[in-house]
């Protein structure tokens, strides 16, 4: 079985019917939530190594204590179900215990995005979220919700806010637009390392172009490659992933340079097709020297079309808080990702206007 039809199992054979009898009056949110390669569907043999297993998580209503349902179901959990242990110890617990995660509704989603689902959402908020904490509301089978309220935050995360939207893409273009010349400039130097290191970086940010023209929020590294393989833009056949892998094979720059080069125009054809402005062309000669480059329009077309003043005043080319941090200890908590990225966002002024007021 899957780790998601694992969790189900354990719902609606144990847990369900454990909480309706205990507290009959409660209203409760119970799914797949969280971290996980089965969050994702993406869990295989090799998953089930650590961290793999029974697990569910319950989201409590306000009037229902998280304490006395963890209490409960500590007590009334059987040791087995199916043949697994149901409690067992993970990497960030060594105590040997059932993996029901209980929290309150709106604690649990803070916890993931740092705002609580039925608050006022700032174009801040939104740059700070990672498309991998989103994925951890909105990717996995939900189980139960009885009063809707997880149907309504998913709704809401179905993706940014169109000029939110927008920026991200520009802000994309001038991460290209910075760099392309520089994979030919260290080739021509006899740095190939240096110009693969360049590509390489490149490739990435065009890969997540590719996810956000597709409205595809974007999971932690491991399963970059894999989500956008089955993405509209690097799908079965795609001219966009043949041109990429070439870049990162190519023998030496002038190639890896012109595969990567391909690729651009790929993702300018795809802005295309989902209706946003694109520029004359994707790449062009850099001043007057022998290598490529993104022509500033590539970004500028699209910001022109920006309309929210918050979004407006943000600074170009910074983004998303994964668009310009790598760092993992950042990425992964929730104060030190809102820190960075109000601090960046707040050189420019307003950037607070709510954007996506609570339904």
């Amino acid at each position: 079985m899957s780790g998601a039809e694992l969790a189900r199992s354990l719902h609606d054979e144990v847990v369900a019917p454990l909480l309706r009898r205990e507290f009959p009056a409660a209203s409760w949110v119970a799914g797949r939530f969280g971290g996980g390669s089965d969050v994702l569907g993406l869990d295989d043999e090799v998953s089930t190594d650590h961290d793999w297993g029974l697990r569910l998580t319950v989201l409590t209503d306000a009037a229902t204590d998280a304490t006395d349902v963890v209490r409960f179901l500590e007590e009334d959990l059987p040791e087995e179900f199916l043949g697994a242990p149901v409690r067992f110890p993970t990497t960030w617990d060594a105590v040997a215990r059932h993996r029901v995660e209980v929290a309150p509704l709106a604690e649990f989603v803070a916890g993931r995005l740092g705002v609580g689902p039925e608050d006022p959402w700032s174009v801040t908020d939104w740059l700070a979220f990672t498309g991998q904490a989103v994925l951890e509301v909105v990717a996995g089978p939900v189980f139960a919700d009885d009063e809707g309220r997880w149907a309504a935050l998913r709704d809401r995360l179905r993706w940014y806010p169109d000029d939110v939207w927008r920026h991200l893409v520009a802000c994309s273009w001038k991460q290209l637009e910075q760099e392309l010349p520089f994979v030919g400039r260290a080739g021509s130097r006899g740095d190939d390392l240096g110009s693969r290191l360049v590509a390489a970086r490149l490739v990435d940010v065009a890969v997540r172009l590719g996810l956000l023209l597709d409205r595809v929020w974007v999971p932690y590294p491991k399963w970059v490659g894999t989500v956008f393989a089955r993405s509209v833009s690097g799908g079965t056949g795609s001219q966009l992933t043949a041109c990429l892998t070439a870049c990162l094979t190519a023998p030496e720059w002038r190639s890896r340079e012109a595969a990567l080069c391909r690729a651009l125009e790929e993702l300018r054809e795809r802005q295309r097709e989902v209706g946003l402005p694109v520029a004359d062309v994707a790449t062009g000669r850099f001043h007057d020297r022998e290598f490529q480059g993104v022509p500033e329009r590539a970004s500028e077309v699209v910001l022109e079309t920006v309309e929210d003043p918050g979004v407006r005043a943000l600074p170009v080319g910074v983004g998303s808080v994964d668009q310009w941090v790598s760092s993992v200890d950042l990425l992964v908590d929730t104060t030190r990702r809102r820190s960075a990225t109000a601090a960046v966002a707040g050189r420019a002024s307003p950037v607070r206007g709510d954007t996506t007021p609570a339904p």
